[in-house]
């Protein structure tokens, strides 16, 4: 856990893991993560290999590509590769871009 809140910090964007407390939100641009699942190696009942989903979302109220190439450059520099997708929050009146990826011994 300790390289994502490395990874996280080189961003040098906000974060939290998976929300701010509610009311302590930064102004946009901001990144929520989460480990939602894993895709482990198993063999006899056992885990030999741990691989964890991550989910890094950046959140702006504009489309901002200064931050996704931000998140986007540490990730790369990192040699991670992911999958990105993008959507319009109506509710929140902000855009999420999602970047998923799977790493190592995290869990």
């Amino acid at each position: 856990m300790d390289e994502l809140m490395e990874l996280m910090k080189e961003m040098g964007i906000p974060y939290a893991y998976d929300h701010f407390a509610e009311g302590e939100s930064p102004d946009p641009p901001f990144l929520c993560f989460l480990l939602p699942g894993s895709d482990n190696f198993a063999a006899d009942g056992r885990v030999y290999y741990k691989i964890s989903e991550v989910r890094v979302e950046l959140y702006t109220d504009i489309k901002d590509v200064s931050a996704e190439q931000a998140v986007e450059a540490v990730l790369d520099r990192h040699g991670i590769f992911y999958e990105k997708s993008e959507t319009w929050i109506d509710s929140e009146k902000l855009y999420e871009v999602l970047y998923r990826f799977e790493t190592e011994g995290l869990q």
